[in-house]
């Protein structure tokens, strides 16, 4: 095992103590629409509003991202784990990861997925590779949560490669 091939493994194996809360990041082009489950996404900047997100090169969801330089993330909720699952291969990259979905599109025609904590629809604007992901840098054009949410609505998280909840 050469040094960098070491240091991968040892970097894949501490990343499972970083906790995370997950997401649906979505796009929609020429009437398709795809997403993938990501735990990469970060607020970037607020004035002006910007949020990051890494793709793997090698889905169809970068693909489309790619193309249409548009997205949404949907911030999912600790009762979404099934949908998190559906879109994070439990459905083939090439299969249709909505069906059975219930989502509205954002003011740019993105998916966001209902029951969602939050929502962030993103324009692209600028993306760079690093490894095998390509990092987008994109605008908040429109962001908002379900006017119904409750205050105790709690966030899906990933933490020692699975799922949790957040304890009060």
């Amino acid at each position: 095992m050469s040094e960098q091939q070491a240091a991968s493994q040892a970097t894949r194996e501490q990343m499972r103590y970083w906790a995370s809360g997950v997401g649906i990041v979505a796009t929609v082009l020429d009437g398709q629409a795809h997403g993938m489950t990501i735990s990469s996404f970060t607020s970037l900047s607020l004035e002006p509003p910007r949020i990051l997100v890494s793709l793997y090169m090698k889905t169809r969801t970068y693909e489309l991202v790619q193309a249409s330089q548009s997205f949404a993330v949907t911030l999912l909720s600790s009762e979404q784990q099934e949908i998190s699952r559906k879109f994070a291969g439990q459905v083939a990259d090439d299969g249709n990861r909505f069906d059975g979905i219930d989502w509205q599109p954002s003011l740019s025609g993105n998916p966001i997925i209902s029951g969602g904590l939050a929502y962030f629809d993103c324009k692209v604007v600028e993306s760079f590779v690093q490894g095998e992901q390509t990092v987008f840098v994109a605008e908040v054009l429109d962001a908002g949560a379900p006017e119904d949410k409750p205050e105790s609505a709690k966030p899906l998280l990933y933490y020692f490669r699975d799922y949790r909840q957040m304890g009060d």
